[in-house]
This record gives C-alpha cells, structure tokens and sequence, in this order.
C-alpha cells in the first residue's frame, strides 16, 4: 500500500507524538524514519548520550565558519533513528518560562500558542512520578521524574548557589523558572524515556499505523497547489508515499526546511543557485535559526564524588541489576536560572550544573574527578540560517548560527562564566574546587574572557525557528501550522518556533506536536482540571 490518510516525515519527538495521536483517531498513517531502530546501549544508559555523537546515530550537522566565534564550526549533533533527538538528548525536561509562549501569542500574532493555552498540552503528555498538580500531568505516556542518583558534588554546586543569594526552585517548570534546582528527566526506572518509548511502542501494533526505517525522504510531491505525498529512496517498497489528507514534516530544524527547499519550497533566487526549480517562492524558508551557545568553566575537584565514578566496572553491574548509580546520570544535575542584568523579567541564562569534566561536546577526556558550570544563553539575540548547498537531497545543508555577533549575547555568557567563578570561590563548593582548568588562571580580564568565549564557544543542540509560525505573510507556517502556499502541508516540530525557549527544548518540541495533533484533527483543546 502507498496511499495513507497522513504521511509523517521524521520519528523523532514530534513524529513519534503525531504517529501515535494521529493513528488513535482511527486514520491511515504512515511514519518515515532514515534512520535506523533504537536498540543500542548507547541510547538506553542515560549518561552514554554522549557516546552516540559522530556515529551512525547522528546526522552529525555542523554550523560555520561562524562569524562571530573566531570562523570555527559549532556541533550539531541530531538523533538518526526512531526516537530521533529525544534517543540522543541528555534528558533534561524543561518546558520554560510563560513568558516564551506569551510572546509567541502576543508578539508574534500566533492565537492560541500563549502560556495557559500550551499548558493543557504539557500536561497531557506528562507521567510526573512526584504526582499531579494544577500544572503537571500524573498518568501521561511521558515519564518524568527526579534524578535517581545524582552526585554529592552537585549538592555542593548548589549549596553555593544557595549561599550567593540565588533562591531554591521548587519547581521550575511552573511557568516561572527563577534560582537553582534539580533537574527533572525523561527517564523510567534509571533508563532513558525517549519519545520513541513514550508515544510509538504502545501504538506500534496498531493496524493503521505504519512504520517505515531506512527510507529517506528525498522531497515532497507537488501537485496543482496541494502536497500530494513524499518521494522515498532506501529500505522501501514505495517511490512515492502518498497523502490523500496531508504530509506532515516532522524533520526538525533543520531537516524540515532542507526539505521544503529540496521541494521547491523557498527563495526562489537561493534555490535557483543550487539547481532547484522554484515552484513556492516562500522566503523565510530556513531563516530564523536560533540555538542555545554556552562557555563552560571546569574545576578539577579535590574530593572526588563526580562521573568519572561512571567509569568503575562496579558501574555498569549497579546499572544492569538496579537501575542505579552515575550511569542514571543524565550529566548535568541542576539548573540555575538566572538573569544577567540582575533585572526582575525571565531568565536570560540558564547555568547547567555536571558533576563531570564536559568539554568540547563530550569529547576531550580527562583523568580525574571535576566539575562543571557551564552559563547557557537562553535569550538570544542572534539569529542564523540553513541554506541549500546543492539540489542533492544527500548533501548537507550550509548552518550558519551569527552565534556571538551580538555584544548583548557576547556580555551575558561573560557574566555567567564570572559567575560561574564567583560559585566555585563560594562556600561549602570552595573546599572541593581544586585547579581550574577553564576559562584557566591567565584569563583574567573582560577582553580575554570574551576572546575566550569566541574561542571555545559551543551549543547545547537546540536548534529551532527555521520554518517560523506567525500570522505574518513572511512567516513560513501559520498558528495552525500549514505551510503557506501550500494546501495538505504542514510543519510540526521545533523549526516553527517564532523565538527560542528559556531552557532546553524537548519538552516543548513534544508539546508542539500534542497540539498540532489536534489542529490536524480539528479536536477542541484539552481541559486542565483543578
């Protein structure tokens, strides 16, 4: 068969959401994955997430030269396989500050997308194993939970928070994240929770839903105005999968726009540069990129307690037989939110607190204990943009983030890394805060903080904003999500976020598509009950 109701195009967050809403309402769906299952132990053991980057797991994407970041290329790892990112992220579950969706509501003119309009959705989602409560979900497909193990060492971290002045967060993911707290994660019994886990195996035999791995999607198939369904290559017994309702892309922030370009579906002058035919001139198509930069400061740590404890055999044996120990770590254990102007709006950094030495995406090691404070912009002003660079649907689009060429983004991670400084001088931390490795003693003044920042600057994988929702003609979908333009086409995943979120974005990516399955459907919006 090759004629669905709906073909979804990515299995990751969003389209593990919408394979499994979209299929209970009793329609036909068809869900492609390019990549493959996701069985690996690398997916399940929650602090091995970085041990997927730069494998077969990883579309392995990369930003530059970056203009504002000394012309170095930023990382950009993305989750190949179902579950996509969500099989790859750190776990860290973070809706954001009410402030983010009340923007998009009133500043963007997206009806329907303000705060305690989106809340029903988080909430539906949600299985908080600390209980329900008038803003969280208790018997949702979403487990949440606390941190089963987390370090002493981030006790201290926090401690010294604590003594600065920065108040306790009870709950950080009331609307209004303010001080330090633990962090929540997307985990059952010590494991990673994907999406994947949450959304797609308890729809997966159903009759109606098909699951297609190893099949990518090449572009979509145009037909007098309206998207008739998706042109597949790989592991498939179809050509071309065909929507008699409506394809929906699901591809994430950057695989979607590649998308929409490689169909003609863009500025009609960069697509002709690169070979493709332009059919939609829609020319916001893959601008508006946003992501979350951060500088980590490290010290090493003169009494142990960190994840280099991970590494010890006894590890891996308190995984398999109890689901305990540094493996559950999901690396950063605690959050600080912060603002760097010392003003009363919402946060414009968020410190992710880790037990561990984190450097260089996961990749420089380091024999000994440490710890790491590391000052993430979540405010920012910069703005970039995903580019075709050839007509070949294998080829790599261009990434350029602008990261750091604003100076407003430039002075906030320098305060957050003096910050980060002023905590580890801070009791009862100081007694555990041994050399510090970065920024490094010789980076003493502004001028070579921010030469330090140009120079090690990375992201926290959060890419967003390039198929931009507005009510604006130059928005690329609308509050409903349809692609402009196009009839029987949507966009439903990170990219149509209008601005990023205050904190790391699967939960949001999640909420996205709880509500886009029900604009799909026409269902009226859940209730929240008191």
């Amino acid at each position: 068969m090759s004629d669905f109701d709906y073909v979804i195009v990515g299995a990751g967050s969003a389209g593990c959401v919408l394979a499994n809403r979209l299929s209970d309402s009793g329609a036909e769906v068809l869900l492609v994955e390019a990549g493959g299952p996701d069985r690996s132990p690398k997916i399940k053991i929650p602090a091995a997430f970085a041990q997927q980057f730069r494998t077969k797991l990883d579309w392995d994407y990369a930003t530059g030269p970056e203009p504002g970041c000394d012309g170095r290329s930023l990382y950009v790892p993305r989750g190949k396989g179902i579950g996509g990112s969500s099989s790859m992220n750190a776990m860290l579950y973070v809706r954001g500050h009410r402030a983010d969706y009340d923007g998009w509501r009133d500043e963007a003119g997206c009806a329907g997308w303000g705060w305690n309009e989106v809340l029903p959705y988080f909430v539906r989602s949600e299985h908080r194993e600390a209980g329900a409560s008038a803003v969280h979900g208790y018997g949702g497909l979403l487990d949440v939970a606390a941190p089963r193990d987390p370090r002493p060492l981030t006790d201290l971290i926090v401690a010294a928070a604590r003594s600065l002045g920065h108040p306790a967060d009870p709950d950080y993911n009331d609307g209004e994240p303010n001080g330090v707290c633990g962090v929540e994660v997307t985990q059952r019994r010590g494991r990673r929770w994907s999406a994947a886990d949450a959304f797609l195996r308890p729809a997966a035999g159903r009759p109606n839903l098909t699951v297609l791995t190893g099949a990518t999607a090449l572009g979509v198939e145009l037909r007098d105005g309206r998207a008739r369904g998706v042109e597949l290559a790989g592991r498939t017994p179809m050509a071309v999968a065909r929507a008699r309702d409506e394809v929906i892309l699901a591809a994430g922030a950057i695989g979607s726009p590649q998308l929409l370009m490689l169909s003609g579906i863009g500025d009609p002058d960069k697509l002709g540069r690169v070979g493709v035919e332009p059919g939609v001139p829609l020319p916001a198509v893959g601008t508006n990129l946003q992501d979350h930069p951060y500088v980590v400061g490290i010290w090493d740590s003169t009494i142990g307690g960190s994840l280099a404890d991970a590494e010890r055999p006894a590890a891996l044996a308190d995984f398999l037989l109890r689901r305990r120990g540094p493996l559950t770590s999901t690396v950063a254990e605690a959050f600080l939110f912060a603002r760097s102007d010392g003003g009363d709006g919402p946060p414009d950094v968020q410190f992710h607190i880790a037990p561990a030495y984190f450097a260089d995406n996961g990749f420089e090691e380091h024999d000994g204990h440490a710890m790491t404070i590391g000052p993430v912009l979540v405010e920012p002003k910069a703005r970039g943009e995903v580019t075709l660079t050839s007509s070949d649907p294998a080829a790599k689009p261009a990434i350029v983030g602008n990261h750091l060429t604003e100076r407003a983004d430039v002075d906030a991670l320098v305060w957050g890394i003096k910050l980060a400084r002023e905590l580890a001088a801070t009791a009862p931390l100081a007694a555990a805060a041994g050399r510090e490795i970065y920024p490094g003693g010789s980076v003493e003044d502004d001028e070579a903080l921010v030469a330090d920042a140009r120079r090690r600057v990375e992201l926290l994988y959060h890419p967003v904003g390039t198929c931009r929702m507005g009510a604006d003609d130059g928005s690329v979908v609308d509050p409903e999500l349809r692609v402009r333009g196009v009839e029987g086409l949507r966009v439903v995943d990170a990219s149509v976020m209008p601005t990023i979120t205050r904190g790391n974005t699967n939960a949001p990516t999640i909420m996205i598509a709880e509500k886009g399955a029900d604009l799909i459907l026409g269902k009226e919006p859940p209730q929240l009950t008191a």
